[in-house]
């Protein structure tokens, strides 16, 4: 019985693990888009700053 309780707790621990490095990787692509549409954003509103000067 106890074997059994033991190996319960290990997979609900993969789980999380699971589940933490997944958050992560979204969490990192989500971080990239955001820079990058942010950055390039910038530089449309400099360019049309620029052209309408």
């Amino acid at each position: 019985m106890s074997k059994l309780f033991r190996l319960w707790r290990e997979e609900e621990g993969q789980d999380i693990a699971e589940y933490a490095v997944m958050l992560a990787v979204i969490l990192v692509i989500v971080v990239g888009t955001v820079r990058l549409i942010g950055t390039n954003a910038n530089n449309v509103f400099s360019s049309v700053a620029s052209s309408v000067q």
